[in-house]
């Protein structure tokens, strides 16, 4: 996959509300595999459609990646040594990381790493003045948003990173209630009276539904503003949901970094899995990047061991 290739890849990934990160290489030393300019998407699962480096720099492009998916932060990875970019290893500016690769080549690369979130998915579940409020509002903020009747609402339609809100006011609240919960999304409102809202959900805990699940459900939805109008239900509702998103509170563990190991000889990073020849000595187990790299720290593992130490 390349070119048009990974574009359309992208496209086709944030119509489905998944996070991904575009690693782009913007600089090479030869003799280098790469070449500027050649892209990849890695997902949140650390899956790599593209191409932007061979063994060498793939484990750590992978890393950084998941790890920009999870903090939201884009960063420059310069793959090689300090020397060959010009700085000492105390003075990289920050957004930028120095880390070692391949103890067989001298080549490098310079990679640019931009986490592409998914926008945030609103459904809203209800035929109301409000309803049609909240959806115009959200829509507004560039919210994917979905306004549905409650006889047309399937949890199908919503996952995890989702927010519902139940704006059906007392027609089936139970059940559509119900099924929203079966998705376990992000967020979980019901518009209605503290008093209606203890209806239905003892309604829902006499139908079995677990008590785990209806303590997320938010009764009644969006801040507490007194007596206020449908139009400023509306505004309470997304000012919540703004205000939890801001704070990190709705958010969902993306897929954990690979675990990953500093090879012993050349100081490569290289992932924790069977394919990194892993060698146990001294009841510590050690990762190379290459055979050569095993081979030496083999025949003399305490030099490699002693400088590990210093370093």
């Amino acid at each position: 996959m390349e070119g048009m290739d990974v574009l359309e890849e992208m496209a086709e990934l944030a119509r489905s509300g998944q996070a991904f990160a575009l690693a782009t290489v913007v600089w090479r030393q030869p003799p280098s595999s790469s070449q500027p300019g050649a892209r990849a998407i890695i997902t949140a699962a650390g899956e790599v459609r593209g191409w932007i480096g061979g063994a060498c720099a793939e484990p750590a492009v992978i890393r950084e990646a998941q790890q920009a998916i999870a903090d939201g932060q884009a960063r420059l990875l310069l793959l090689g040594t300090p020397e060959q970019f010009g700085v000492a290893l105390g003075s990289v500016p920050d957004g930028m990381t120095v880390i070692p690769i391949s103890c067989q080549s001298e080549g490098a690369l310079e990679v640019y790493i931009e986490p592409v979130l998914p926008v945030p998915h609103l459904v809203i579940v209800g035929d109301s003045p409000m309803a049609r409020t909240l959806a115009s509002l959200a829509g507004a903020l560039g919210w994917r948003t979905d306004l549905v009747s409650g006889p047309d609402f399937a949890a199908a339609g919503a996952d995890e990173r989702s927010m519902i809100v139940v704006a059906t006011q007392g027609h089936d609240d139970e059940d559509v209630l119900e099924r929203a919960v079966a998705t376990r999304p992000a967020y979980l409102g019901l518009v209605g009276s503290r008093r209606r809202g203890a209806t239905v959900l003892g309604y829902l805990a006499d139908r079995g539904v677990p008590k785990d699940e209806l303590d997320r459900v938010r009764v009644p939805a969006g801040l507490d503003l007194g007596r206020t109008t449908h139009q400023e239900i509306a505004v309470a509702i997304l000012a919540e949901l703004v205000q939890l998103r801001a704070s990190g509170a709705l958010a969902r563990p993306v897929a954990t970094p690979q675990a990953s190991f500093a090879d012993p000889v050349c100081g490569m990073t290289v992932a924790v899995t069977a394919a990194s020849r892993p060698l146990r000595h001294g009841g510590v187990d050690y990762y190379f990047c290459c055979a050569g790299c095993r081979q030496a720290f083999e025949q003399e593992p305490d030099a490699y061991i002693r400088k590990e130490t210093r370093c």
